[in-house]
């Protein structure tokens, strides 16, 4: 209800600055409402789980919310969010998703990480090559009017190629590096931290899933784990789209286009995928671009992904 109740205040405040403020303005006030309610978040969760959009995080979402639903037996369709499953039962942490996408707009902290300092914190990243592909598709099928004017993505109907997409300053690769770079820059600041490369994830899943578990404090047995993972294997995810098993979540798992499978939250879950869009000289430009700007501490400066050292 807390949640609902937020939504609809958000609304009532920008329905009723609309004709007193800019569409900018107004732009700069939806951030702030939004940043303020993230602090509010993360100043009493358990955990923060934090990661660019379209890096792996409804899958690990899913899998954390079906290994509770068994380790606690809960009945429900929802997904893990928040405190929703910690009001079920205390033993399950009140865990914060998200985009590190506006919190600076209401701390102020746009040059550093010092929001998260102190606090336990999971950091899941991708090849940035693949997250600027799903970012084109998210965008082009899948992501509302205002929210693409929100984060400053080409505007709704827009006619803009993949690559164009891919290269573009605030929305594509560059903002992607831009991203994980700030975050390298302040790993040796955070404490409690936990690196997680959605790589590693589809390599080896168990062995990451238990990892995230151990850091979170909820182990788990290796029975509750693999029926965690089996719930979450692509064909499944699918399958609970299609269905729309799990509408109680909101947009997420509900394709916006049944016929266009680049419609659906669950697209490829391919690793490297991204070169399958391009020709030898765009692939070669993008391979430059991330060789020159993105920070090695990921591992994703070579061609090959790698495990990085931390």
């Amino acid at each position: 209800m807390y949640l609902v109740w937020k939504r609809i205040s958000r609304f009532l405040i920008l329905a009723a600055t609309a004709p007193i403020l800019s569409k900018p303005r107004q732009i700069v006030l939806e951030r702030y409402l939004r940043g303020k309610e993230e602090a509010r978040k993360l100043a009493l969760c358990d955990a923060v789980i934090v990661s660019y959009g379209k890096s792996g995080r409804t899958w690990l979402r899913l899998m954390l919310s079906r290994f509770y639903q068994v380790k606690h037996r809960l009945r429900t369709r929802q997904l893990l969010g928040f405190d929703n499953y910690h009001r079920a039962n205390p033993a399950i942490p009140k865990l914060f998703f998200t985009h590190d996408n506006y919190l600076k707009d209401y701390t102020g902290h746009k040059d550093s990480k010092v929001d998260y300092y102190g606090h336990k914190v999971v950091l899941l990243v991708r090849d940035p090559r693949d997250v600027a592909v799903s970012q084109f598709f998210q965008w082009k099928f899948r992501m509302r009017p205002g929210k693409k004017d929100l984060n400053q993505y080409p505007p709704h109907g827009a006619d803009i190629s993949l690559f164009d997409f891919v290269m573009h300053e605030t929305c594509g690769l560059p903002k992607i590096i831009e991203f994980l770079n700030q975050w390298a820059q302040e790993l040796p600041k955070l404490d409690r931290l936990l690196l997680v490369r959605y790589e590693d994830l589809r390599a080896d899943t168990a062995q990451e899933l238990k990892r995230i578990l151990d850091f979170l404090e909820t182990p788990g047995t290796q029975e509750e784990i693999q029926e965690a993972i089996a719930y979450a294997s692509v064909e499944n995810m699918r399958k609970l789209e299609q269905e729309k098993k799990l509408w109680l979540s909101g947009s997420r798992l509900i394709p916006k286009d049944a016929s266009n499978p680049d419609s659906y939250k669950v697209r490829r879950a391919k690793v490297g995928g991204w070169r399958d869009y391009f020709d030898e000289t765009q692939t070669a430009i993008i391979d430059a671009l991330v060789s020159e700007r993105l920070s090695p501490v990921f591992g994703y400066t070579a061609t090959t992904p790698k495990v990085a050292n931390l």
